[in-house]
């Protein structure tokens, strides 16, 4: 590797920082953000100063690893993994039919990647399920801009959180889960009213003007009531309404119900609360929202996020600078997954029910269009009851670590004993999951390869072999495409020779939609503008490094109208009674973790910056009734299993509640199976939980008795 310097997207959250790596002696000598890149502009988190720390670990996986008649994981060659894999799942499918194999992906990986994966599992394997854990975070997200908008397309630029004068963020604390965006938030100059509406007293909520402390899972109650007083009081842009909107008139019917007493009775707020956030939109000259898993992860998330649409469309807070209602994604690449992952649509939000489309798609591969599923896939949670019904029975894990991340987790261990043939691709042979697997495949990480990321304001930027992967680790596409070559069906992808030859796929595939990036030439072009945001068609007009959607007030749907879509408030699907007294909410706990910590975890540098054991934070009042003490351990229970933590007392949760980083491993132990019926997306956000000191558990009654 030659001396000089590497520029390369960051591979941790979606904000998509740009880092500039200096080599010597063909080491890397220096790591700094590049000034020059307009979504970090010269910033960097802790967790990019150290992307490639985590690459050092000694726990890599650098050769497969398969189980021997002893159950224990032994080496063993590529050409034999790639035989055990074709062979296991063949016989698999031969058995039990081509549905019978499915597979669980990321939105870790790169775009060329998700489309390589989608192409040799659905239309080579004949394998019909398959997700991603963008279900986790993103799902939510992604269905509520197709139904409102007519395709999964966030409208935002990064620059409008430096040009509006209202800023809204649901359920979104960006100081620690996105911190560069929040550095974004800080150069705005207008001195801005900051609204944090959450639960908690979040990082966010102490650095906003306005904080507005909702019960949980009440937003969208405070949502349509707030509907309902604009529209009430004609705060609203009748024009905009008229013009490009379908379903006003059933909207505002609806949303009548919501009156502000109700309002304050369901969510805890007082009527100055909401009378004057109402007022803060009316005024507010470009306002904006924001949401992240605070809507996404619920059990009526798209209905909740698709209020928050709601709200910009009747006060036109769309398609100009400073506003928009503004899905900011988790994962570094889940806007990759959701393009082109082929799982619960085709390419380029295609449809695969649709005849058309996957005429249109074989075309433009030079493949019989039969083999292209005629049905999307099942969604993660459905898979895995296919898992516990048995109709699947071979399961390819990819660049996720279920056994951790999954909802009430304790369900998840059996059904791994239930598989036949469990194959987990990983960069780690040591995590929950890969420990359970038959075979592990070595997999490359972010840093030792090549390919393109979609961060958040639909923004490609490259990611670049910064240092070569460990021992036999190959990059995720090599791995498909040897899978395809030992599968049979290796000339299906004969043009996909290497990252950047599937890149000039994707834009084939991309043209003439409304993610059509046909225009980019090559990831040179992308290096030298600075990432290039879809669309990107062509270079007329498509110069300018912020563009946002919907300037013209057209949108997706056939109609070129936006649509207003709502429903009843659901009830929660756990609520607390006298066994299970407390609320237990989940989040991101500190600005150096990262999901289940499988990087983050092995980076002496940022294992410094946050606790090492799990905790659970209590209201001090709380904690006086249980007389619990700073750091004292408990244990936290639920209906699904009971974990012990040390307490954390703080005010940052209300009383009758309770809260627990995400990144820990037992906090997944507790968490209520709740699912959005439309995404499918799981509610990790609130469960009932009991807390115990000296085995003694404190319900309703021994609260009020203390």
């Amino acid at each position: 590797m030659t001396d000089g310097t590497i520029t390369s997207t960051c591979g941790y959250c979606s904000t998509g920082c740009n880092l500039l790596f200096s080599l010597a002696a063909g080491k890397v000598d220096k790591v700094k953000p590049n000034p020059d890149y307009p979504v970090n502009l010269g910033k960097v988190c802790p967790k990019g100063f150290t992307m490639l720390e985590h690459l050092k670990a000694p726990d890599r996986a650098t050769s497969p690893y398969l189980r021997n008649g002893n159950g224990k994981l032994e080496p063993v060659s590529w050409e034999r993994a790639f035989s055990e894999l074709t062979a296991s799942f063949k016989k698999i499918q031969e058995r039990h039919g081509k549905e019978s194999v499915a597979f669980l992906s990321t939105g870790q990986i790169s775009s060329e990647e998700f489309a390589l994966l989608g192409t040799v599992a659905k239309f080579g394997m004949g394998i019909l399920h398959g997700d991603g854990n963008t279900r986790q975070c993103m799902a939510t997200a992604a269905v509520a801009y197709k139904q409102a908008f007519g395709f999964d397309a966030p409208p935002f630029t990064y620059k409008d959180f430096e040009e509006s004068d209202v800023l809204v963020f649901v359920g979104a604390n960006i100081v620690i889960a996105h911190p560069i965006m929040w550095n974004r938030v800080k150069m705005n100059g207008l001195t801005p009213e900051i609204v944090v509406i959450d639960p908690r007293k979040t990082e966010m909520a102490r650095f906003a003007t306005q904080h507005y402390p909702v019960k949980p899972k009440s937003d969208l109650s405070l949502l349509y009531g707030l509907a309902n007083l604009l529209i009430g009081r004609g705060w609203i842009d009748k024009e905009f309404i008229t013009a490009h909107t379908s379903g006003f008139e059933e909207f505002a019917a609806h949303v009548k119900k919501f009156t502000t007493d109700r309002v304050c009775a369901e969510t805890g707020l007082t009527r100055e609360h909401v009378e004057k956030l109402a007022r803060l939109i009316h005024e507010g000259k470009r306002v904006s929202f924001y949401w992240t898993m605070g809507v996404n992860q619920s059990h009526q998330g798209v209905r909740t996020a698709e209020a928050i649409i709601n709200l910009a469309l009747i006060t036109g807070n769309i398609g100009r600078a400073g506003t928009g209602p503004n899905s900011i994604t988790g994962q570094c690449n889940a806007m990759g997954s959701r393009l082109f992952s082929n799982t619960t649509s085709l390419f380029c939000g295609r449809d695969f029910a649709n005849p058309s489309h996957r005429g249109e798609v074989a075309g433009i591969l030079g493949i019989d269009a039969g083999l292209i599923p005629s049905q999307a896939s099942w969604a993660y949670d459905r898979i895995l009851e296919g898992v516990r019904e048995g109709t699947i029975r071979g399961l390819w894990i990819v660049a996720t670590n279920p056994a951790h991340s999954w909802i009430n987790k304790n369900d998840l261990f059996p059904l791994f004993e239930k598989l036949d043939y469990l194959v987990v691709q990983d960069m780690y042979h040591t995590t929950e999951t890969a420990q359970r697997a038959d075979l592990i495949l070595p997999a490359a990480g972010t840093g030792e390869k090549d390919g393109t990321f979609i961060n958040s304001e639909r923004r490609f930027g490259v990611i670049s072999r910064v240092v070569p992967p460990p021992g036999e680790a190959k990059t995720d596409f090599d791995i498909f495409l040897g899978v395809a070559k030992a599968w049979g069906c290796g000339g299906l992808v004969r043009e996909w020779t290497s990252p950047e030859a599937a890149f000039e796929i994707m834009k084939r595939l991309s043209k003439g939609t409304p993610c059509d990036f046909s225009g980019i030439r090559d990831y040179a072009m992308i290096v030298e503008r600075g990432g290039i945001q879809w669309p990107f068609p062509g270079e007329d007009g498509a110069n300018d490094r912020e563009r946002r959607l919907f300037e013209d007030g057209r949108f997706l749907t056939p109609d070129g109208r936006a649509k207003l879509i709502f429903e009843d408030v659901q009830p929660l699907p756990e609520v607390t009674n006298g066994d299970y007294p407390f609320l237990l909410l989940t989040g991101r706990g500190t600005i150096a973790q990262w999901h289940t910590q499988t990087r983050t975890g092995k980076v002496p540098a940022l294992k410094k910056i946050y606790p090492e054991d799990a905790y659970v934070e209590i209201n001090p009042v709380d904690a006086r009734r249980l007389d619990v003490k700073e750091s004292e351990l408990i244990e936290v229970r639920s209906r699904r299993g009971a974990v012990k933590v040390k307490a954390a007392v703080r005010d940052t949760v209300p009383e009758g509640e309770v809260f627990m980083p995400m990144h820990y491993a037992e906090t997944n132990f507790l968490t209520y199976p709740a699912f959005d019926p439309y995404s499918r997306e799981p509610a990790y956000k609130m469960g009932a939980v009991a807390l115990a000191k000296l085995h003694v558990v404190f319900t309703d009654a021994s609260r009020r008795s203390q």
